[in-house]
């Protein structure tokens, strides 16, 4: 009984999907150790310094040892067969190479966050497998796990959710270049020397940031904002309820050009 409880200790790995056979012959005395198995190419014995039994000067022990591929745990009835041979002996095999897990939740500090949590899980495996390996393998099973899950709610195989006309739209609006929006010369050229080049950037400033620009008055903002309104968009921080038809062109041809000129100096 020692002997095969000792046995079921015995960590092994092995490449081949069939059953395969190792050898243990010892003659004493002394004691038998996992090192005196002899595996077949493909296999081997992690834990060699296993003590199996204890031999005196007359103690023999010939085995054949049956190694096969599992997963989980199958009792030596299960490994039992119905045409079982004499001298042949069943055990228990444990075929999960993960020993413990535990883990904890804990709150952590990012920069000056402290609304975070770190996960610590400890993997105690046998020797045949690393932690790392172990948890990486439990990983691929809950992603084809969850996948089956996910695939529920496919409405139709084959067909793709793109984005809406909607957000198609907007995208266009906001890399739609400040130059196509008609506007007056000291109005664009203000813009440009601020390095405002597109609808995108121009939406991101406040009227205070535009007013803040050489040259940049309350009737440039009024423009802008007839402009953006015609696109149903809005500056940062401006009012609800601006009516663009109240908005009177106060720039003639003459101003434009002049301040044209004077951006040439």
């Amino acid at each position: 009984t020692e002997i095969i409880l000792n046995l079921k200790r015995i960590v092994v790995s092995s490449e081949h999907d069939e059953p395969v056979t190792m050898y243990l012959r010892k003659q004493g005395p002394g004691e038998v150790t996992a090192a005196d198995i002899a595996p077949p190419a493909g296999v081997e014995v992690h834990n060699t310094d296993l003590v199996l039994a204890t031999l005196n000067d007359k103690g023999k022990l010939d085995m054949e040892l049956v190694v096969e591929r599992g997963r989980g745990y199958v009792s030596a009835v299960q490994n039992k067969a119905g045409d079982t041979e004499i001298g042949r002996m069943p055990v228990d095999s444990i075929y999960s190479p993960v020993l413990k897990v535990t883990y904890k939740v804990e709150a952590t500090r990012v920069e000056q966050r402290t609304d975070f949590d770190r996960l610590i899980i400890d993997v105690e495996t046998k020797p045949s497998m690393r932690p790392r390996d172990a948890l990486a393998s439990a990983g691929t099973t809950l992603v084809e796990l969850f996948g089956l899950a996910r695939e529920l709610n496919i409405e139709a195989e084959g067909i793709e959710i793109g984005p809406s006309p909607v957000d198609e739209q907007l995208a266009a609006d906001l890399a739609l270049p400040v130059e196509d929006l008609s506007l007056t010369v000291r109005s664009y050229n203000c813009l440009k020397r601020e390095g405002i080049h597109t609808v995108g950037e121009l939406l991101s400033r406040s009227e205070q940031d535009l007013l803040d620009i050489r040259n940049f008055g309350s009737k440039s903002i009024d423009e802008v904002k007839a402009k953006l309104a015609e696109m149903g968009l809005g500056l940062k921080d401006s009012a609800p309820g601006f009516d663009p038809s109240q908005v009177i062109d106060s720039y003639d041809d003459d101003d434009d050009v002049s301040f044209a000129e004077d951006e040439q100096y």
